[in-house]
């Protein structure tokens, strides 16, 4: 008789992973491109990625 195994992947972790090295790539150019509108846009990607990093860790998480 078969039994059924419970089988747990990390997706959640990996994905929170590589969003977060998105965020502080955003981060990164949040701070290089300080007084321009280069800024804007790495503070809105290290927004963005950073807040899809927490959704992907609740989402995926067992």
């Amino acid at each position: 008789m078969a039994t059924e195994s419970e089988s747990t992947t990390d997706m959640g972790v990996g994905l929170a992973l590589a969003l977060g090295a998105v965020a502080a790539i955003g981060a990164l150019l949040m701070f290089t491109g300080a007084p321009d509108m280069t800024a804007a846009w790495g503070f809105a990607a290290a927004m963005l990625f950073s807040s899809l990093a927490v959704v992907s860790i609740h989402l995926y998480w067992d």
